[in-house]
């Protein structure tokens, strides 16, 4: 009877456990989704402001339209985008396209006297910095995720459901350096 008392307690014991783990892991996967909600939210600014920007700089860079057709593409892309990694994957490729873009405005300084572009650049500058400050809490959601997918013993848990670590949201090291600097405003 004794023995009976302890495989039920040790089978209590291993269901609390697996329920706990199942729980935490749960909780740190809505976490890093709703950590991307922030992320998609400033993503939908970049991409209403995009075209706003792209014709007010037609008139200007009337010859340079494979960039504006690049980051038109890349836009597209990007609001197509299903899942968190493939919005990951195409919003790299939008920012890769918005540093082109600002490589050749660099020509046209009609264009950065421009007040219409000048105020774009800043809105676009503020949904910048606000994606940087969002990117790094959703890295930071799914980095304890990931943790936790990997540690012992959750990582049982994490096995049984199938759940493998998450991409971060990175852009690499020269659009990081160009996300995270200071935007500069000339006059």
């Amino acid at each position: 009877m004794t023995g009976l008392y302890i495989l039920l307690g040790i089978g209590a014991v291993i269901i609390i456990w697996y329920i706990s783990a199942n729980n935490k892991l749960v909780a740190l996967k809505n976490n890093r989704e709703n950590a991307f909600a922030d992320i998609d939210v400033q993503l939908k600014q970049r991409h209403d402001l995009i075209p706003q920007l792209i014709s007010t700089v037609k008139g200007y860079m009337d010859h340079e339209k494979e960039v504006l057709t690049r980051i038109t593409e890349a836009r597209s892309n990007a609001m197509k985008a299903g899942t968190i990694n493939e919005k990951v994957s195409a919003e790299n490729e939008l920012g890769a396209a918005m540093g082109a873009f600002n490589i050749q405005v660099e020509a046209y300084p009609d264009l950065k006297a421009s007040t219409n572009f000048m105020q774009l650049q800043n809105e676009i500058s503020d949904v910048e910095n606000k994606l940087a400050a969002v990117r790094r809490y959703f890295n930071s959601a799914t980095k304890e995720l990931n943790n936790a997918i990997e540690s012992i013993p959750s990582n049982l848990v994490a096995n049984m459901k199938n759940m493998s670590t998450q991409p971060m949201f990175d852009l690499g090291t020269a659009q990081r350096e160009v996300m995270d600097k200071v935007p500069e405003i000339k006059f």
